[in-house]
């Protein structure tokens, strides 16, 4: 049994190879004429204004993307609808916040609710498009920027459940997972195996759309030369797939394939393999040759063909694993999305969204972190990243890297300083060894700590050119201190309060005094302490 076919194909027969060329020179035109940034899948452009424009995106590329995208999906491009749905929100975003005249920071955090929003309404998963938004596009996690895209994801998902339905974007059949207890060797090896399968068939699709996007502009003649040839491949498959089985099966987001795995009305594994094969190339030849569209449904299919295929086999090996069809299917399309966007947790509950059945969390998360690492060991980019890459623009693996803010002030302290009488000149308390030295120094009066003079603070050059200078005229009027046991989150909370260079530690409960100092947090220790959480 397979999907419907369309009354486009029953009316012109063979002739609708022309939809995908037409559709494409206009989309062509569209996206060259008015808006470049709608080329493509849109995410990597959204992740570029958030890290290399400022969180700037112009209005109008809300409004080429829509177009684009809805001719590219409609004439038969084998793209999705959330990659542009994001963008079309990332845009709106940028373009309110420019609107009200928000800083930098609050425009990138709008920016991303927007994009958070449109994934949530488009496939009614309000967790999932919150996490998205945290995993793929927020450089910082935090009240001020989760608040504002848990709103915006909320209140889209209530207005699209109204407008659009509350069901979820597929309907699931019963499926009986191994429970927790019955989860055996076989489904354990069953599940790892099809995780493993799917991060190898990610990095494929990665390193498959790089090779498109690159070559399709090496073609001879012009982008509109270029787009005929790319979008006459595609036009091809869906006229040879619709000859062979009475369909066209990859056009558009592939949903009816989907769901008919999961209805389990399509189970030859030849046909689910064919299909796989075919999708992977004709999205990425979509992607390369100018179409506009999203790559996470194209994911979601990739991945419910290849685990529904995987099943087929897998049922005659490991009998007793537990694994049916749409079983697979569902935890192959997390598997995929997680290990092809990175966005691992994004898949694992967008998924359970999306089907609305807990008993897949176990294998889900199994084949998931499985997909996601054996992709990372095959390629570290994503495929969102790995665009950006090639332009040169780099976009930060560890985004939410705070756990240097969990150390202590001992940790990071910098435990030299000088210790200067209050009344001295400069003469007196620096020495010749400590002319260019970075140091900070700690003024005192009988014992008791009268304030600190930061490093760079120019007092060397001046124990040179005015030697009989006092020390007092160094000393910041804000004191800070910490005890040693203080985590430094503390102590940057304390200095941007007081506008402090530096920080004093020291060591017990009492009211601090010189013999209780033990370091100095300067801006040097703490831009230290950040550079150590970075990895290779």
């Amino acid at each position: 049994m397979t999907p419907t076919s369309s009354r486009g194909q029953a009316r012109f027969g063979n002739w609708v190879i022309l939809s995908p060329v037409l559709g494409g020179l206009v989309v062509v035109y569209l996206v060259e004429r008015f808006a470049p940034e709608a080329k493509g899948h849109g995410v990597p452009e959204v992740m570029d204004a958030i890290y290399y424009k400022r969180g700037d995106i112009r209005g109008v590329v809300a409004v080429i993307k829509s177009l684009a995208s809805a001719l590219s999906i409609g004439s038969g491009a084998s793209v999705g609808r959330e990659g542009p749905i994001i963008q079309i929100g990332s845009a709106l975003g940028s373009a309110f916040s420019k609107a009200i005249g928000l800083s930098t920071g609050q425009k990138i955090t709008l920016l991303s609710a927007g994009a958070g929003a449109g994934i949530a309404a488009t496939f009614n998963t309000p967790l999932g498009g919150v996490l998205f938004a945290i995993e793929v596009l927020l450089p910082e996690v935090s009240n001020r920027t989760f608040l504002p895209v848990v709103i915006a994801t909320g209140s889209a998902t209530m207005l699209g459940r109204i407008l659009i339905g509350p069901n979820p974007a597929f309907t699931v059949p019963e499926i009986v997972f191994p429970t927790a207890r019955a989860f055996g060797v076989e489904a354990a090896i069953a599940f790892t195996a099809l995780g493993a399968l799917c991060g190898v068939a990610a990095w494929a699709f990665i390193r498959l759309l790089v090779l498109m996007e690159d070559g399709f502009p090496k073609l001879p003649g012009n982008i509109y030369t270029q787009n005929i040839i790319g979008m006459t491949l595609v036009g091809l498959m869906m006229v040879g797939l619709t000859n062979a089985f009475g369909h066209s099966y990859i056009d558009g987001v592939g949903y009816g394939v989907i769901q008919s795995v999961l209805d389990q009305s399509m189970t030859a594994a030849r046909l689910l393999a064919i299909l796989f094969v075919l999708k992977l190339l004709a999205t990425t030849i979509s992607l390369g040759c100018g179409a506009s569209g999203g790559i996470f449904s194209p994911s979601l299919y990739l991945g419910a063909t290849l685990g529904a295929a995987f099943a087929s086999f897998a049922i005659l090996l490991l009998p007793n694993a537990g694994m049916t069809l749409p079983s697979a299917a569902i935890v192959g399309m997390a598997a995929m999305v997680g290990a092809g966007t990175g966005g691992v947790m994004t898949a694992i509950v967008m998924v359970f969204e999306m089907t609305r059945d807990y008993a897949i969390i176990v294998p889900v998360i199994l084949a998931v972190a499985v997909a996601a690492g054996v992709r990372r060991a095959l390629i570290a980019e994503t495929i969102y990243t790995i665009k950006l890459r090639h332009r040169g623009h780099r976009i930060p693996k560890e985004r939410h890297v705070n756990l240097y803010l969990v150390q202590q002030a001992q940790d990071v302290m910098e435990r030299r300083f000088i210790l200067a009488e209050a009344g001295t000149t400069l003469r007196q308390c620096i020495g010749w060894e400590d002319v260019d030295d970075l140091r900070a120094m700690i003024v005192e009066r009988d014992g008791r700590i009268v304030g600190l003079v930061p490093p760079r603070s120019g007092i060397w050059r001046e124990s040179v050119n005015n030697p009989e200078k006092l020390v007092d005229d160094f000393v910041e009027k804000q004191l800070v201190v910490c005890r040693d046991i203080d985590l430094l989150s503390l102590a940057l909370a304390r200095l941007k309060r007081h506008k402090a260079g530096a920080a004093i530690v020291f060591h017990g409960r009492r009211r601090p005094r010189v013999a209780d100092v033990v370091g100095v947090i300067t801006k040097r220790a703490i831009a230290d302490a950040v550079i150590n959480q970075y990895q290779d």
